[in-house]
């Protein structure tokens, strides 16, 4: 019997051609239940072997030109120089940038917001985790920061959960609206006395505040569809999917 190949969705965006980018869905791997089935986070109590065998299939259904550099995210700002990092141990960090060809960066998210970025000539590229917590501490700006690019890059939003189902309370909007006071208009009012956060609206606003034009984005919400995504707001227990990109020879 033939097994499932991974699912994965290719970004579309206006990213040069050297530029390649996947955002991994839940079928095609390994794992049981509640992790099913394609869990590629070594962190949430799922098997390491079916980890192992998940992140094995997708180096070959993606023809990936090495083993992705996996972050310990901890919902900061940290950016990791990967050019730089000398493999050794998982470095903390939610966010990479590269320059060279063949260097895989990933992220892992359950409803967080993954964000994809490439220079206009595609000399660099990278990726960040926005949660949150990160993107009002400034995870994104210290990205862009970090390719220190000429003009602003081109970036993608890939699947997060979606603001009808994610509720915070009046510290997460406040985190925002101190900061800016637009911000508010990611934010409304539910019958629970708590807020409805618009995670990908949040990023827009300031990505165009950097100065950002070339934004395209995935608006499926993780929560709404368990069939192809997971959802830790939804699940608990759950897996990982991932964004990653990398530069082509």
């Amino acid at each position: 019997m033939s097994r499932q190949m991974p699912a994965f969705e290719r970004p579309l965006w206006s990213a040069p051609s050297r530029v390649r980018a996947a955002f991994t869905q839940r079928a095609g791997g390994a794992s049981l239940a509640p992790y099913d089935s394609l869990n590629l986070g070594d962190h949430v109590g799922d098997l390491a072997s079916a980890v192992a065998q998940n992140r094995r299939r997708l180096r070959e259904a993606l023809s990936l030109p090495g083993e992705p550099l996996w972050l310990e995210q901890v919902h900061g700002i940290g950016v990791l120089d990967a050019d730089r990092f000398d493999g050794r141990v998982a470095p903390r960090a939610d966010a990479a940038v590269t320059r060279q060809c063949g260097r895989v960066l990933a992220v892992l998210v359950a409803d967080c917001l993954p964000v994809l970025f490439a220079t206009r000539d595609g000399g660099a590229i990278a990726v960040a985790h926005a949660g949150w917590r990160g993107l009002a501490a400034g995870v994104l700006e210290a990205t862009i920061a970090a390719l220190a690019a000429p003009e602003p890059p081109h970036a993608w939003l890939g699947p997060s959960i979606g603001a009808r189902h994610f509720e915070v309370g009046e510290e997460v909007r406040e985190a925002f609206v101190a900061q800016d006071a637009a911000a508010a208009l990611a934010f409304a009012p539910n019958e629970r006395g708590r807020w409805l956060c618009d995670l990908r609206a949040l990023a827009g606003m300031r990505l165009a505040a950097l100065g950002l034009k070339a934004i395209a984005a995935d608006a499926s919400c993780c929560y709404e569809q368990p069939r192809r995504f997971y959802s830790y707001r939804r699940d608990g227990a759950t897996g990982r999917m991932a964004a990653l990109i990398w530069l082509q020879e």
